[in-house]
């Protein structure tokens, strides 16, 4: 099984870095004999909180994230970076984990392609 680690850095919303990650994660957790890990940093933390509420018709990264998942997918996010956005893990989506680096490391080291958004 080929591994895809996709590490993103930017906002849920305002510009489209994060929705383009998570679409193309999406698509490759889809495919036979794929598995996607996601990391999220930075900004991209955010993306990992749950209940987000968006306009009708605009996509919501929290379905993204929960559609990875569904897919044996794994989303970690950066706790340095929740820290710093004042998050608590119970603000999470469900299934998603609060990352370290050194986790991050492992995914990293272990994984056949990395993908930087």
């Amino acid at each position: 099984m080929a591994t895809t680690l996709i590490i993103v850095n930017d906002a849920p919303y305002g510009i489209e870095r994060s929705y383009n990650a998570l679409r193309l994660g999406g698509s490759i957790a889809k495919r036979e004999g794929e598995r996607v890990q996601v990391f999220l940093m930075g900004d991209a933390a955010l993306c990992a909180k749950r209940g987000q509420s968006v306009p009708n018709g605009y996509y919501k990264v929290e379905n993204m994230l929960r559609a990875i998942l569904l897919q044996k997918g794994e989303i970690g996010v950066c706790g340095t970076c929740m820290d710093a956005r004042g998050m608590a893990e119970d603000e999470l989506v469900p299934g998603t984990l609060r990352g370290t680096l050194n986790g991050l490391t492992d995914w990293t080291c272990a994984a056949d392609r990395v993908l930087v958004f």
